[in-house]
């Protein structure tokens, strides 16, 4: 039967029911209201791809990369939608449940693998980005030696882990992280502050590149993979719904319009304002472009470090999941759960220790995961699962989700491996050095920019 009206709910399906392992028993009682609900899809969503996003223009060439941002934002509101209307048409509560029903056992397996991986590499992308920031924030304490093994990535990435990102993520209840989620919000909003800021303050006297206005690139595929793993939130999309009061097809497609919405606004703002600060400059991770004498940019990486310390937690919860239901029948004991996420969160660290360049992790995972995620497997279900007519435009649009999906993840692939980007981790960029004529042209156009620059640090920096 087709799917009729928007007010359909979700049945419960016992089999592979994630609901016992990420909500408590006194679920009925503590439910997610709508904006909380809003502020969890957003925080899922303003995670560790946001900060890679710049990057992402300076790939696909600027006026192209915008457009590409509207594009892959409207298809992940398209698919999250789509995902929860196939959900209202197997009878499912679970991203595994609905592909289990709808292509068997071998989708459900394929789904599972992507589906843990995806979170998975986010926790080691958040990892990194913990170690990179919060080290220079510490770095810049008075009195402490920058060569200090305490402030040191390692070390970080190891305190943080023990001591914030564990905690959180022993939670059985997901409805828990609505306040947190709120805080990272609006820590997200005083990061795109200082971005927005250091465009107009720090962008006039950094040199453009020549290319920084080209309309279109030949890495754009690239680019799309760092938009999908920005946007994807699918992973954890059944979580949310099914901690919501009286969850409904309707509701959901409300909080999700609103929540990519604001996320979008917050993604194009930030992908804005720090390429037109650096053009062809930018890093995979934009907090590397900036020198770290820059006392306002020390706050904002500070801030970005609690912010994905607190994002952490939604992937934790989804990658426990998926071993909960492919292994434990979807129930996990009270030790059980605290054992996987030990040796899930530990696993994760031990990965981060040994990767810095956080671009090639956003290309690889967006590639790889979130555009099958996004583009092929909502679109699959849902065209298997409806019996509306070919002319419908949910099966129009998912008719066309499906080969670009496959496109975006092929060629992104082969692409990242061919060209590599170029990781500076942890190096100063040439224009924090204004007095060093070595690392810049000698050039009228460039004693003018390092007689700015000295200027610009006195006033700024200092």
């Amino acid at each position: 039967m087709g799917y009729q009206g928007q007010q359909l709910v979700i049945p419960p399906q016992r089999d592979l029911n994630d609901r016992e392992t990420l909500v408590s028993e006194h679920e009925y009682k503590r439910k997610t209201c709508q904006s909380a609900a809003v502020f969890n899809v957003v925080n899922s969503i303003i995670g560790s791809g946001i900060i890679g996003l710049p990057y992402s223009m300076k790939q696909a060439g600027f006026p192209l990369g915008i457009l590409l941002l509207f594009w892959v934002s409207y298809i992940s509101d398209f698919s999250l939608v789509l995902l929860i209307k196939g959900g209202a048409l197997s009878g499912t509560d679970t991203y595994q449940s609905l592909v289990n029903k709808t292509f068997g056992f071998p989708g459900y397996l394929l789904l599972s693998v992507l589906q843990f991986l995806y979170p998975f590499i986010a926790m080691i992308s958040y990892n990194i980005i913990a170690g990179d920031t919060l080290g220079k924030v510490f770095q810049r304490i008075p009195g402490v030696d920058p060569e200090n093994l305490f402030v040191g990535r390692h070390f970080i990435i190891m305190i943080s882990t023990i001591t914030f990102t564990l905690p959180l993520s022993l939670y059985r209840d997901i409805a828990k992280l609505g306040k947190i989620s709120l805080i990272s919000t609006v820590l997200t909003a005083l990061i795109l502050g200082i971005v927005i800021t250091r465009m107009v303050s720090l962008g006039p006297y950094v040199p453009k590149t020549d290319d920084a206005w080209v309309f279109a690139k030949p890495n754009a595929i690239q680019a799309v993979g760092v938009m999908s793993f920005a946007f994807i939130c699918h992973h954890n999309s059944f979580l949310v719904y099914s901690s919501l009061e009286e969850p409904t097809v309707a509701k959901w497609s409300r909080i999700i319009h609103i929540s990519i919405v604001v996320s979008m606004f917050i993604c194009i703002l930030f992908a804005t304002c720090g390429y037109l600060t650096f053009t062809g400059f930018t890093q995979g991770d934009l907090f590397e472009n900036y020198c770290r004498s820059d006392n306002l940019v020390t706050f904002g990486r500070f801030c970005y470090g609690v912010t994905v310390l607190l994002t952490y937690p939604m992937e934790c919860f989804v990658t426990r999941e998926v071993i909960a239901n492919v292994f434990f029948g979807g129930n996990l004991s009270s030790v059980f759960h605290v054992v996987i996420t030990v040796v899930i969160i530990t696993i994760a660290m031990l990965v981060s220790l040994l990767i810095d360049c956080l671009g090639i992790v956003l290309e690889l995972n967006g590639v790889l995961c979130a555009a099958p995620l996004i583009f092929i497997i909502p679109s699959a279900c849902y065209l298997k699962l409806s019996e509306e007519p070919r002319t419908h435009s949910d099966k129009i649009i998912s008719c066309v989700m499906l080969p670009i999906g496959a496109v975006v993840m092929v060629f992104g692939f082969v692409m990242a491996i061919i060209n590599p980007q170029d990781c500076t981790h942890g190096q100063e960029m040439f224009y924090c050095f204004p007095d060093n004529f070595s690392l810049t042209n000698t050039s009228d156009s460039h004693f003018q920019l390092t007689t700015q620059l000295s200027t610009l640090n006195i006033s700024i920096f200092r």
